[in-house]
């Protein structure tokens, strides 16, 4: 029979403080089949599994519309990843969602056919808002603009990408494009930079920056005098640009970012940790302590370091211990190891402070896979909280005051989420007004 702690963690309502969703048209009308639904982070466990060579490209092959037989290139696979957190996922879809007592191909062909319900116009809404009990969604979707979400203008909210500033690309026709301003030196970049919080600020929920998958996350205060020879050298195009060119201008558009993220009100999100996919990874620089120099230097800024830098979790922990202005967020981390997510859970409820730690973002381009997720997020948080209690380190009490602060009430203290949702409600009624 559930406990009562249980039952709360099952039943509260929990934010989603990353995301990439796609919009509604890309799933409604341009939706994976029932394979790329279920499989979607899966695929990278079975590549490097090593036993389905050939499967694999069988299986992604989307014009053949044999779903049984395409799930039988790589069914043994499966059963050698099934048990990782990604594997969880994909069963979790569909038990859940699609009914499925066992992943078969027959099943899916099945389920093939049924997923054609949560296709509907608003059903992308109706399962994140009211069947996974989501407060609201953050995502990141690698663009400038966070206009308001018609099919679900307060809850689906969007962050401010970043990532290619700090990349050191500028890309003076979208630049353009977005803002009006032509990019021709500093002045005018700084210039497209505050157009662009100008535009889109008051309706962003933080701001979101990648950029570990290029570079390091080592960062340094330039001189005006090297970032505007950086800077001139991205622009002319004459020649591939040398990577410490580009760190430079990276580092400089990063300032910068943080700076207008605080005068606006934003924190700043950043990926740490583990890359998805696969052969792309260099460990040397994606443990979130490599940051300990611009949390240093930007201690008015509020920062947010995602995915539990797995699996360098304990700096993360110990980060969060040491700077005021730094949140550790647990999205996509129970789908890359729902076990270390739940030990996670107890070593930071010992070792941080448990206002600075959010419980749960989906990470993933399709509602069902978020619904999914959440469902393994809160069994894992109550396997984790359920421990505590057993060993009588919390009482049932104190674990629920715990799991009303990490599932919501933390991520509304460091998020403006009500001021972003009132500025998106006057942008629609100010656009309304223009529109009659």
């Amino acid at each position: 029979m559930p406990t009562d702690l249980a039952i709360h963690v099952a039943s509260s309502p929990l934010v989603d403080t990353h995301n990439e969703l796609k919009k509604e048209p890309d799933w409604v009308e341009r939706g994976p089949d029932i394979l790329g639904e279920l499989f979607d982070f899966v695929g990278a466990d079975l590549h490097v599994s090593r036993a389905v060579r050939d499967g694999l490209k069988q299986f992604r092959d989307r014009s053949n519309p044999d779903i049984a037989g395409r799930f039988r290139a790589i069914q043994g696979a499966w059963d050698l990843v099934r048990h990782t957190g990604y594997g969880e996922g994909a069963s979790l879809i569909a038990s859940e969602f699609y009914g499925m007592d066992e992943i078969t191909p027959e099943s899916l062909a099945a389920a093939q056919e049924k997923r054609i319900e949560y296709r509907a116009p608003g059903a992308r809404y109706d399962l994140l808002r009211n069947r996974a009990n989501l407060d609201h969604i953050q995502t990141d979707d690698k663009r400038w603009a966070c206009l308001p979400d018609a099919s679900g203008p307060e809850f689906f909210l969007y962050d401010i990408s970043w990532s290619t500033f700090c990349n050191g690309q500028v890309d003076p026709a979208a630049i353009n494009s977005e803002t009006g301003v032509t990019v021709r030196d500093l002045a005018t970049l700084e210039a497209a930079m505050e157009a662009i919080f100008a535009k889109y600020g008051g309706f962003a929920i933080a701001v979101k920056s990648t950029h570990i998958f290029k570079r390091t996350f080592r960062w340094e205060q330039r001189t005006q005098g090297d970032v505007r020879k950086a800077l001139d050298q991205v622009l002319s195009k004459k020649r591939d640009v040398p990577e410490e060119v580009r760190l430079c201008l990276g580092d400089w558009c990063w300032e910068k970012g943080i700076h207008l993220a605080t005068r606006y009100g934003l924190p700043f999100k950043m990926h740490t940790g583990t890359f998805a996919g696969t052969g792309s990874m260099s460990v040397d620089r994606i443990n979130a302590g490599n940051l300990c120099p611009l949390l240093l230097h930007f201690q008015d800024a509020r920062f947010v370091l995602m995915h539990i830098a797995y699996p360098y979790s304990d700096e993360l922990i110990a980060l969060t211990k040491h700077f005021h202005n730094v949140w550790a967020d647990m999205c996509w981390a129970w789908s890359l190891n729902p076990f270390h997510s739940t030990d996670f859970v107890r070593r930071f409820i010992h070792g941080a402070p448990i206002s600075k730690l959010f419980l749960f973002g989906g990470d993933s381009y399709w509602p069902t896979m978020t619904a999914a997720n959440a469902i393994q997020a809160r069994r894992g948080f109550t396997r984790a909280l359920d421990a505590e209690v057993a060993e009588g380190l919390l009482t049932e009490k104190q674990a629920i005051f715990i799991a009303d602060r990490l599932m919501m009430k933390n991520q509304y203290d460091c998020f403006d989420v009500e001021g972003t949702r009132q500025a998106i409600k006057e942008g629609m009624k100010k656009q309304s007004r223009d529109n009659e």
